[in-house]
């Protein structure tokens, strides 16, 4: 099967360190792993790749220059166009694979012109993110391309239960299959040894991910704050970076806790299984939102590791981690339980020992990206013979 990855999204750095990066890349190693020729076709690729992907065919497509918003938005908007043409240029493909953006529709469009699957990702509700967090000028034209791009589509793809509810305001819910992100599990072997050597009479809790605000960060200083009054030899690991670094920092040290607390700063996903060995416990204390909408990787990874759990009962983190058995649910923005339950797991080795166990062995059953990948050809696959509409 001969497929075109799609990413025309000028905000993901394809070998970058950014989730939505990582994301990308395992889809495409996953895809090639089922036996499937994949062709990337970007905006942002100037990274070299890594050694795994370094054979892969990459057509660039043209950068948006950083220009006022507005510009941009019509710049990006215009390269539709040339998207096209790539992809007829190209030569003939089996599917399209695209990760919604805010402006691209050609793909979608000329999958459908062609008799061919045209599946589309979508990670999240981008026009009511871009406008609330970056700033949306042309949202009229934003809800055209969506309304285009998922129309056009043979299937959307939702990677939470989340953004499903979001689609069937555009298409009917048979139109959208959940499917959650998954976890590379060549990369977290049983074996690894941590990269910061854990000592004896410590308990190390974790954290990964970019230091954003509705990540709950200050939810987790706050509770870690409560586990340390009442076991000094708590440590916190913070693997990430983000604009609320100095924030953390700040009420750390204002709380006199800077001391045990280590910020590793931005790393590799090569150094992510390493870190992972270090923690006890691992954390998401995401906050209270009506909206939730993610399918947090970092959760994934945490559970691939074999490490006990400690997360929001919030969106798709219900369905992923099973209470007691293969993680620990608090209510979210409820710090005063997030700090209970670490104690909790501090208390009894036997039960993150158990936990731990128990989510490794799910994640590995039910959430790789292999089958991912799986899910995805079969979707092509049923797409494949049926007549198109437009």
């Amino acid at each position: 099967m001969r497929i075109a990855y799609i990413c025309a999204d000028p905000g993901i750095p394809i070998f970058g360190q950014k989730g939505c990066s990582i994301h990308v890349q395992e889809v495409i190693r996953a895809l090639r792993h089922q036996g499937a020729h994949v062709e990337l076709f970007a905006v942002r690729c100037d990274d070299p790749p890594p050694e795994d992907l370094a054979d892969l065919t990459i057509h660039r497509l043209p950068p948006i220059p950083k220009l006022d918003r507005a510009v941009r938005e019509q710049a990006a908007l215009s390269t539709n166009d040339d998207l096209w043409r790539e992809l007829e240029q190209a030569g003939q493909f089996d599917l399209f694979y695209e990760r919604y953006s805010l402006w691209s529709y050609s793909a979608m469009e000329l999958a459908q012109q062609q008799h061919i699957p045209g599946i589309l990702e979508v990670n999240a509700p981008l026009i009511e993110e871009q406008a609330q967090y970056r700033g949306l000028i042309h949202q009229d034209d934003a809800e055209q391309v969506a309304r285009r791009a998922f129309q056009a589509a043979s299937q959307l793809i939702a990677v939470s239960q989340g953004v499903k509810h979001y689609l069937t305001n555009w298409v009917d819910a048979e139109k959208v299959q959940v499917i959650p992100n998954g976890v590379n599990e060549y990369r977290f072997s049983q074996n690894i040894q941590p990269t910061i050597p854990k000592e004896a009479d410590t308990f190390t809790v974790g954290f990964v991910g970019s230091l954003k605000p509705w990540h709950g960060l200050s939810h987790l200083v706050n509770a870690f704050s409560r586990l340390h009054e009442r076991l000094p030899q708590s440590r916190l690991l913070i693997v990430g970076d983000g604009p609320q670094r100095k924030d953390m920092e700040a009420e750390l040290t204002r709380q006199g806790l800077q001391s045990v607390v280590h910020f590793t700063g931005a790393v590799s996903p090569e150094q992510i299984p390493g870190l992972l060995a270090s923690m006890d416990t691992a954390v998401a204390p995401y906050p209270d939102n009506t909206d939730f909408y993610f399918s947090p990787l970092k959760v994934v990874e945490y559970m691939a590791a074999g490490l006990p759990v400690v997360v929001s009962r919030i969106g798709q983190l219900t369905y992923l981690v099973d209470d007691n058995v293969t993680g620990l649910l608090c209510s979210p923005g409820d710090e005063a339980a997030l700090a209970t339950a670490l104690e909790r797991l501090w208390q009894s080795p036997t039960l993150r020992e158990c936990l731990g166990l128990m989510a490794r062995q799910h994640i590995l059953t039910h959430h790789t990206w292999n089958g991912v990948a799986r899910q995805i050809i079969a979707i092509a696959q049923s797409h494949s013979e049926l007549p198109v509409y437009g």
